[in-house]
């Protein structure tokens, strides 16, 4: 099982960037997918979710009405389109894929907001 993320970099403030997730997961349909984010020397954090057939997303306050979470299952990929970048974005970003007692990580991918 793998889940790849990719898209992240360095961007300005007010800038945007795309993250995917590709998952090699058998029924990725069913599987709640997540964003989490981990800054230095802080704790990881939920960032955005999405349920398994993309019926409902939730977002962490510190990101709602910027960051949108979505997720293609044809493709077995989730993504999160992130606007309106700021500095305390800043941090390295995990896709994360759950279903009943299965849970698995990505090795991230580390967005850099800065000028």
């Amino acid at each position: 099982v793998q889940l790849v993320e990719s898209g992240g970099g360095l961007v300005q403030p007010g800038g945007s960037l795309r993250l995917s997730c590709v998952a090699s997961l058998f029924g990725f349909s069913r599987y709640d997918m997540s964003w989490y984010r981990q800054a230095p020397g802080k704790e990881r954090e939920l960032v955005a979710a999405i349920s398994s057939f993309g019926g409902s997303a939730n977002y962490a306050d510190s990101v709602k009405g910027r960051f949108t979470i979505s997720r293609d299952n044809a493709k077995s990929t989730v993504y999160l389109q992130m606007n309106s970048l700021k500095p305390e974005d800043t941090a390295v970003y995990y896709c994360h894929a759950k279903s009943n007692s299965l849970d698995f990580w990505g090795q991230g991918t580390q967005v850099t907001v800065s000028s």
